[in-house]
């Protein structure tokens, strides 16, 4: 069986060369670029990270999914990137999803990519099939030499909606709030969702757009097949190193402002809001739970509790949990114990999802899934999927959903503007299609 190569080559430019390399392969059908836009979160792995191409891919619903991928595995120790959905959490629990998926993505999809390449900021490393280093030189000549051409707007005019009216996302925040006031739950992720049929996006320039409105650490441009996800996401789900274990919650949000002063004041207030405070560790508290069942007893440990941290578009509030992974447990039995993130379900998790289910008004998908990798040594790093663009080529419909923590203390009006907030940028590069918000 044939074996990868590394081949390491020096970058003059390294931003050059990664939209260089989007460009040369846009019509690839099986391409994820992960971006940490040198991120201020710890624990990163790499500064960019891009998987090409595909040996072998695996398609699969809920039901068997997590079976399919460990077999898949099993046949692949080698790279593999891939997707998440967030309705896997029917396989794993005695749940349903009964709302339609406007964009019918796969419920989890992985490949094996042809090529990876780690791309720092003065150098690439190529993990390839090419034998010699002479070819694998005359394909990083011929990225560096491909002529991109600035993507431009399109001249389409298409309309994007809510898929709840304000009114509507009202009432049932409120019917949410009212399962929390009987003691049904603590704490649920409640969302909503935009969309628009009949729309040609180019998505390499939605990315370029978002990237640069939001400079996230989780930053995705992903193809499979027809199917694109255009991510800008603040938070880490899971990540496995050796036998150690990250989970980075994200509870809790504010506005930013141009004025210095005031930024740090409401710094400070997200800090000191009870009510952030609260989600927050509910949440925290959930994923020591969910970490617990595969980790070495006693390992479990928050390394940060309630981090604040600025990026672009908003502060956040984000703790760090570590666990060790016990070795009879594999990297894929870390997945299915802690999936979907207890940061998009809620406490008690499947009562919340429960409740999640019968008051949202669409199918999540991608929404609140994860996007991510394995490496050959069975390490993974997956995001959660949020501030994020997806799109049905084939269909011509694409969607993006957000959502808020409902607690105790939530006030629905509040929660709505919260959700507006967190889409304003993918509103702002969804305007620069042609696609504008009825």
């Amino acid at each position: 069986m044939k074996q990868r190569q590394l081949h390491q080559f020096p970058l003059l430019d390294a931003a050059s060369f990664k939209k260089n390399l989007l460009s040369f392969y846009a019509a690839e059908k099986y391409l994820v670029y992960l971006e940490s836009n040198q991120g201020s979160l710890k624990f990163d792995s790499y500064a960019s990270l891009i998987g090409v191409g595909a040996i072998d891919h695996i398609t699969c619903k809920s039901g068997t999914a997590f079976e399919q991928l460990n077999t898949f595995r099993a046949a692949h120790q080698d790279w593999m990137f891939g997707f998440l959905s967030y309705d896997l959490k029917n396989e794993l629990e005695d749940l349903e999803s009964t709302h339609q998926d406007l964009l019918e993505v796969p419920e989890g999809c992985f490949f094996v990519p042809e090529l990876v390449f780690e791309i720092s900021e003065k150098q690439v490393r190529l993990h390839s099939f090419i034998a010699l280093q002479k070819e694998a030189q005359e394909l990083i000549q011929k990225i560096q030499e491909h002529s991109f051409s600035k993507p431009t707007s399109t001249s389409q005019k298409a309309v994007l909606k809510a898929k709840d009216s304000k009114e509507a996302y009202l009432q049932k925040a409120y019917q949410v709030l009212d399962h929390i006031h009987r003691g049904d739950i603590y704490e649920a992720n409640f969302c909503t969702q935009f969309y628009a049929e009949d729309v040609v996006v180019d998505a390499q320039k939605a990315f370029y757009d978002l990237n640069s409105i939001s400079e996230p650490p989780f930053a995705v441009y992903a193809r499979y097949q027809s199917f694109y996800a255009i991510c800008a996401s603040p938070e880490r789900y899971l990540k496995k190193t050796g036998n150690q274990l990250i989970s980075q919650p994200i509870k809790g949000t504010a506005k930013r402002s141009a004025d210095s002063v005031e930024d740090e004041s409401l710094k400070a207030a997200l800090f000191n809001d009870p009510k952030e405070r609260s989600e927050n560790v509910m949440i925290v508290d959930l994923v020591r739970n969910d970490l617990s069942k595969t980790a070495v007893k006693g390992s479990v440990a928050v390394e940060e509790l309630f981090g604040i941290y600025s990026f672009k578009q908003v502060h956040q509030m984000i703790s760090t949990v570590t666990a060790e992974l016990d070795p009879k447990y594999t990297a894929i039995d870390a997945l299915k114990t802690t999936f979907p993130m207890g940061s998009m379900t809620g406490a008690p998790k499947i009562s919340a999802m429960e409740i999640i289910d019968k008051n949202e008004s669409f199918k999540r998908g991608w929404y609140s899934g994860a996007i991510g990798y394995f490496t050959p040594h069975d390490d993974f790093d997956f995001n959660v999927v949020i501030r994020t663009i997806l799109y049905n080529e084939d269909r011509k419909a694409l969607s993006f959903s957000v959502g808020s923590a409902l607690t105790a203390a939530a006030i629905p009006e509040k929660e709505y503007e919260e959700c507006l907030l967190k889409a304003k940028a993918l509103f702002e590069v969804l305007a620069l299609q042609g696609i504008d918000f009825d």
